[in-house]
């Protein structure tokens, strides 16, 4: 997605100080978050408030309170909805005892789960019938993991990092299969990967990459522009998984230093001091008007000239769940 912002002609000379942003693209919102948004949007448009969303809808602060304001009520459990409401299952998804409790208090339910993650389900009840340990790679706790997990739960096992690798024990080393979280670094997966593989030689890929094509392509663009940065800023939420692992691309690339902000008001211009190239990318989960609110901030420190790096052009669009299409006549 290029927003327009054109490197002026004769920007660098013009600017004595030689101070720039390198802006990364693609950024923000994937298509699963472009979905999962629009369909509470739509929810709310058809039916109403309150809707109710089980946990966020997406891991953004400024999205969720947001919606909050529009009439949304946000539940850790489907226990806290009314009988007979209407409840969005977030894009993170959800196990079937999940569904299977909506269902016993007579809940409408609208899925918002990522299509990317759904994949990921199909895998793991496929392995699970089939009678493979599962290895799935994923940080402890995160909504996505328990979704996973609850698919298909006696066959799966959580490997939280290369460090568990030696945690690991399986029932028949000739059945392993490795997936993961879709939102997890590339590069820590595949050393997490490589552990298991040492251990486990007949350990099986997934049938197809389970790390989300935006969460990919974000980690690329924060490594091309990370070595000519001084700074990166990163706009995302902390409980956003590939939002903190961006934050530790850019480190691992080359930037000097990294941060991770949910608004404007939270670069610290200290971080300005000295700094000539700041690189701003963000989260999957990141509306752009958080990125712009940023750049707004830069240039009132001198930081004017905005240079984008496109690494990626992402056109893929999700249909909408079924409930909330518009009907065809």
């Amino acid at each position: 997605m290029n927003v327009g912002i054109t490197r002026s002609a004769g920007a660098a000379t013009a600017d004595p100080e030689g101070k720039r942003v390198l802006l990364a693209e693609p950024r923000g919102y994937c298509a699963g978050v472009d979905r999962a948004v629009e369909t509470v949007e739509k929810a709310l448009e058809k039916h109403g408030a309150p809707i109710y969303v089980r946990k966020e809808i997406v891991h953004n602060r400024h999205v969720v309170e947001t919606l909050r304001d529009r009439g949304v009520i946000f539940v850790d459990t489907t226990d806290e909805v009314p009988e007979g409401e209407l409840v969005v299952f977030s894009a993170h998804g959800v196990s079937p005892a999940v569904h299977a409790t909506a269902a016993e208090r007579n809940l409408r339910t609208i899925d918002a789960t990522c299509p990317l993650v759904t994949k990921v389900h199909q895998e793991a009840k496929r392995f699970a019938r089939d009678d493979y340990d599962i290895l799935l790679i994923g940080h402890e706790g995160h909504e996505e993991v328990e979704g996973t997990a609850g698919e298909a739960p006696d066959h799966v096992q959580l490997v939280d990092g290369p460090d568990s690798v030696e945690k690991v024990t399986v029932r028949d080393e000739a059945k392993v299969i490795w997936l993961s979280q879709t939102t997890l670094s590339v590069d820590e997966t595949m050393e997490t990967v490589s552990r298991l593989r040492e251990k486990f030689p007949a350990l099986q890929d997934p049938p197809s990459d389970d790390i989300c094509y935006a969460t990919q392509n974000r980690q690329v663009a924060v490594k091309a522009m990370a070595p000519e940065c001084d700074l990166v800023i990163v706009v995302g939420s902390r409980n956003s998984s590939n939002s903190v692992r961006l934050v530790e691309v850019a480190l691992g690339a080359g930037a000097r230093a990294s941060y991770l902000v949910d608004y404007a008001r939270e670069v610290d211009p200290a971080w300005l001091e000295g700094v000539r190239t700041v690189g701003i990318t963000s989260g999957a989960s990141v509306p752009e008007i958080l990125v712009r609110g940023v750049l707004d901030m830069l240039a009132e420190h001198g930081f004017g000239e905005v240079q984008p790096v496109t690494t990626a052009n992402e056109t893929l669009v999700f249909a909408l769940p079924r409930e909330l299409r518009a009907a065809r006549h």
